[in-house]
This record gives C-alpha cells, sequence and structure tokens, in this order.
C-alpha cells in the first residue's frame, strides 16, 4: 500500500495559471531622489536608480542590480550574477497609478533558457510624497502569461526515493521520510526533504546553508488528475497556493 501511495504523484504536472493564489503581503519598493530600494527583498539594498550596475550582497540568485527609470511611468531593473544578465523586468504603471503590468525575463535559476511572462500587480499603498510612480506597496493579482519551463514539473518514486525534475534544470533525489538531499540547479536552495502525511499529502522541506527557507505541502484530489500546491514562503514570510494538473 505505501509503494501505490508514493507512486500515485508519479508524473508530469503543469501549474493551472488561473488557480494560483498569490501571496496577500506586498513588495515595497520606492525610486526617489536618484535611489532605488528594495525595502521588502531579503535582504533588503538600496542602490543608485541610474541605469548602472550596483553591487548588493546577500542575494543567491544575483549580484548586482541597475534600475533605470525609463519615463515617469516605467522601470526596467535589470539584475545581474557575475557580469551575466540574469534577470530583467520592466514595470508600468497604469494612468491612475492603481495597478501596474510587468514583464519579465528570468535565468537566474535555470540551465536552459530563460522563464518569461508577464502580469498585473495592485497598489495597495502609495510610496513617499514625490516619488516615482512605481513606488509603493504592490501584491500580484495575476500572471497573463508564463512559460511552460516556468510551470511544469515531473516526479518519480522508485525504491522509497523520489526524484523531481524541471525543464529549467532543478531536481533532486530525496528518500521520502529520509535525511536531507542536495538540490541541485537553483542557486537559493542547497537541501530538500520530503515526506508523506497520509495516503495523498506529499511535504517538501527546502533549505538553504542549513535554514528552511520554504515548506511545499501537496494534496492529490481523489481522482488523482490535479494537485493543490500550498507553499509557506519562510524566507519572506509569507503564503501562496497554486493547483497543478496532471498531464
Amino acid at each position: 500500500m505505501a509503494a501505490a501511495a508514493q507512486s500515485a504523484f508519479d508524473g508530469t504536472w503543469k501549474v493551472d495559471m488561473s488557480k494560483v493564489q498569490m501571496p496577500k503581503q506586498p513588495d515595497v519598493v520606492v525610486v526617489q531622489n536618484g535611489e532605488y530600494a528594495c525595502k521588502t527583498c531579503v535582504p533588503p539594498f538600496q542602490v543608485k536608480a541610474d541605469g548602472q550596475d550596483h553591487a548588493v550582497s546577500g542575494h543567491p540568485y544575483y549580484d548586482s542590480v541597475a534600475l533605470t527609470v525609463v519615463d515617469a511611468r516605467t522601470v526596467k531593473e535589470t539584475d545581474k550574477k557575475a557580469g551575466k544578465v540574469v534577470t530583467i523586468v520592466t514595470t508600468t504603471v497604469a494612468p491612475d497609478g492603481k495597478s501596474a503590468h510587468f514583464e519579465f525575463t528570468d535565468s537566474s535559476n535555470t540551465n536552459g533558457a530563460p522563464v518569461t511572462g508577464s502580469g498585473e500587480i495592485t497598489r495597495v499603498a502609495a510610496g513617499p510624497a514625490g516619488s516615482h510612480a512605481a513606488s509603493g506597496s504592490w501584491v500580484t493579482s495575476s500572471f497573463d502569461s508564463l512559460s511552460d519551463n516556468g510551470t511544469t514539473f515531473t516526479f518519480k518514486e522508485e525504491g522509497g526515493v523520489l526524484s523531481m525534475s524541471t525543464p529549467a534544470g532543478q531536481s533532486y533525489q530525496a528518500k521520502i521520510g529520509g535525511a536531507e538531499a542536495p538540490y541541485k540547479g537553483d542557486p537559493g536552495i542547497t537541501s530538500v526533504s520530503v515526506k508523506e502525511s497520509g495516503s495523498n499529502v506529499l511535504v517538501e522541506t527546502d533549505k538553504r546553508d542549513g535554514k528552511v527557507i520554504s515548506v511545499s505541502t501537496s494534496t492529490l484530489s481523489a481522482d488523482g488528475k490535479s494537485m493543490k500546491i500550498a507553499v509557506e514562503d519562510k524566507l519572506h514570510n509569507r503564503s501562496s497556493s497554486y493547483v497543478a494538473i496532471r498531464q
């Protein structure tokens, strides 16, 4: 019976972007007086908003940030690691200032083609008086698009060992209910452990240098065709959930 329960997760899964519940806690940024500050980044940083690369520390995915003020409603952030561009995000605030559209390309944790996408964010608080329109507190309200390599993953259980892989190059092989195993292909995650909780629930705990940064609980539907995944982001103290469909 145990083997059957473990193998119930086997297969390729794809996130249904229409059923994503994003975190309710906002991202807070300020662009003002020639400076760009990311207040909710972990750790927070502040750099000149002059379009040039500026070093930041403590971030596994990037080590420099360049913020370009394109116009009164648009900013473009370019992140690099070891001199290589890993992420570009362009954000354009709507004329009424209540929402914004973003487009991004992200290769910060992929060994293949970058993950690309676009979406909408909603303002929940204004920025300081006199700051750029992009300043303030924002929550992601929806994704208009997200490339398949950012929404697809595969599970395979064999002999009590669960293997996970993604088109972007992340992978692990961890004994269910066993010790931590290396997490490969993601500079922000160093180890992972997995355990079962009942016959249709799988709990994955991700760590960075020994510290828990994320706990994901995957619950299979009764027919096994879908899986709800609840994510506790311990690093940013926020939660989200999404539904993956068996392919």
